[in-house]
């Protein structure tokens, strides 16, 4: 990256520019620097993460809702789970903040990326139909900054920088019959999602009353009959309010409003004679920045809609999936007392996203990752979620690196070998695709393989089938892209320190071995504040993964240890070693997080 100081205007140039450091941006932005492209990450907050950060603090869902042990294993991996896993054993706390330095650590690691904070596009320079440069402004250090760049991506929710570059765009809710949408509304209008502010409190083990503001809403137990509130520890999704205004235009008035509406429930809580119990408890934090769902929605090269949706079509292109429910609010939020706040008609798979629905329809270098996707409103309602949208942004990444590395920024996604290499590799990084397996030569199943111990349903020779996590129970992959099965090795429950090994017949030169372990892909794994939700899940090391383990090779019934790990809580390991001929690997295990046995989903050799 170079820079340069030109009068009051500092210009930069990179090779990927990335506006917008929620998950989406955050994941793209790793991604593309992890695969060798100088990027550049824009954020126009002081903190990462977006509505997943310390300023307003939801926790990141998507399809690992869905999840069955050992047939529906549907949590998002790839740089979002290294992300999460990194939370869970860092922060046993559950320490909003940590989450923000964790995000912040993850972009200053990464040598190929500039990360700017509190910096916010403000304005493009056009050649045509691409953009040649963005418009950076930050205050905090009175800096004003051009930047020049190959490809431009908007993760910025509301779209900001594909506004300013005249990409084109939608807002509001289709009517039914523009797509053939079951579940959407008779006529087109421009109501959308609405915000939200969350809160959370404490029992403070002694009365605290609260004397609420003058100016908050006053809600009786009937207006919230449909709004359930039995907990108090952390807020509630539907106090929302906006989806009838503009969600961008208004945001301002939409916060003072939200305010009102969130203090006005915890006064109900705390002073209608309704919740008595609720005597000690206390806020400790609320948000003063509304988590924003929708606003405009980019109009790409395929827009992802409710029959892609339903039927879980294989895209050729597919660079993500999803999972979420059609989550589709109302658009009133807390005004429609006499309306439940939201239908969520499930999708009966989890389904793929195409790279089309990230590449703009008329500006020809830019791409959009995260909520402003090229969906309908009810195709977005399940693609706005934060693990799906940051599946999203480590695909558009990865893309990046390589359309720009073959010289085909503009064009690169209509390029099917190009495409197929960028889902290539997506799956080596440990991301999942529906229906696409790694297609490389595997030195490892060329091997004889032996282990300790094993079960009927968890052969040793599962590790070398190309498939990396079971999909195929309820509400999994759609059944024709995917194999029954466990796809891992499990040792027995009685063998105290069980191994697995792999035997060639004539010594193989290697020089990269991945291991790619189970950390529990059917259970949810998030930061939340809510109680109830965390006790779902394994908070810490996921009790299914080795922990501490030894690697060995060699030539000639001579096994030389290779690497000792200790304390490891990872999904996927990658061992570069000096290439070697050897007729031998060995993994001895020492010890899971938690575990009676033993779990090995995948093994390669290079």
């Amino acid at each position: 990256m170079n820079s340069s100081l030109h009068g009051a205007r500092i210009r930069l140039q990179t090779g990927l520019f990335v506006a917008g450091g929620g998950m989406s941006g955050v994941a793209a932005a790793i991604a593309a620097a992890r695969n060798g492209l100088h990027v550049m990450l824009c954020q126009d907050r002081p903190v990462l993460g977006g509505n997943a950060s310390s300023e307003i603090r939801m926790h990141i869902s998507g399809s690992s809702v869905r999840g069955k042990a050992l047939e529906t294993e549907s949590r998002e991996s790839g740089i979002v789970e290294e992300i999460l896993l990194e939370c869970a054993v860092r922060n046993p706390q559950r320490c909003a903040h940590m989450l923000d330095l964790i995000l912040y650590e993850k972009c200053r690691a990464e040598p190929n990326l500039t990360l700017m904070l509190n910096a916010c596009v403000v304005g493009v320079r056009m050649d045509g139909a691409r953009i040649a440069s963005v418009y950076v402004n930050r205050e905090s250090t009175e800096q004003f900054y051009e930047i020049e760049a190959e490809l431009f991506a908007d993760c910025t929710g509301d779209g900001r920088l594909g506004y300013e570059a005249g990409a084109a765009f939608t807002t509001g809710r289709e009517a039914a019959a523009e797509y053939g949408e079951s579940v959407a509304s008779d006529n087109r209008d421009a109501y959308r999602l609405g915000s939200s502010l969350l809160f959370t409190s404490k029992d403070m083990g002694r009365p605290m009353p609260f004397v609420p503001p003058a100016w908050i809403r006053r809600f009786s137990e009937e207006d919230l009959r449909f709004r359930q509130h039995p907990t108090w520890e952390y807020g509630y999704w539907w106090v929302e309010y906006g989806g009838m205004r503009d969600t961008i235009k208004d945001n301002e008035e939409i916060r003072d409003e939200l305010l009102a509406i969130m203090l006005g429930v915890w006064d109900h809580i705390k002073n209608s004679g309704h919740h008595p119990e609720s005597e000690n408890w206390a806020l400790d934090w609320f948000g003063f920045v509304p988590g924003k769902r929708e606003s405009r929605r980019f109009i790409g090269q395929h827009m992802l809609q409710q029959g892609d949706i339903e039927q879980a079509v294989d895209f050729p292109d597919v660079i993500a999936y999803g999972g979420w429910s059609m989550d589709i609010h109302h658009p009133a939020g807390i005004e429609a007392t006499k309306e439940k706040p939201n239908i969520h008609p499930y999708t009966p798979h989890m389904y793929s996203i195409p790279l089309r629905s990230l590449v703009s329809a008329n500006v020809c270098n830019l791409l959009f990752a995260g909520r402003n996707i090229s969906a309908t409103h009810v195709a977005f309602s399940s693609t706005r979620v934060m693990a799906t949208c940051a599946l999203m942004g480590e695909g558009l990444g990865t893309y990046a690196a390589l359309a720009i590395r073959e010289g085909k920024p503009d064009d690169g996604w209509r390029d099917g070998e190009l495409v197929r290499a960028v889902q290539q590799q997506l799956l080596r990084q440990g991301a999942f695709l529906p229906g696409r397996l790694l297609e490389d030569r595997n030195l490892a199943s060329e091997a004889t393989i032996a282990a300790s111990s094993e079960r009927e349903n968890g052969l040793a020779a599962l590790v070398v089938d190309g498939y990396t996590r079971s999909v195929h129970g309820s509400r999994g992959v759609r059944p024709d892209l995917t194999a029954a099965g466990t796809h891992r090795w499990m040792s027995e429950p009685g063998d105290l320190r069980p191994w697995l090994e792999l035997r060639w017949e004539q010594p193989v030169a290697v020089s990269r071995i991945t291991l790619r372990l189970d950390t529990g892909l059917h259970r949810h794994l998030a930061l939340t504040h809510a109680d109830d939700h965390h006790r779902t899940m394994a908070w810490g090391a996921q009790p299914e993964t080795l922990k501490d383990f030894v690697l060995l090779a060699g030539k000639g019934g001579s096994l030389q240890p290779l690497a000792e790990v200790k304390d490891n809580y990872r999904g996927l390991l990658q061992f570069d070693i000096d290439v070697q001929e050897i007729d031998c690997f060995r993994l001895e295990v020492i010890s899971t997080n938690g575990l009676d046995h033993a779990r090995v989903m995948e093994i390669r050799c290079e």
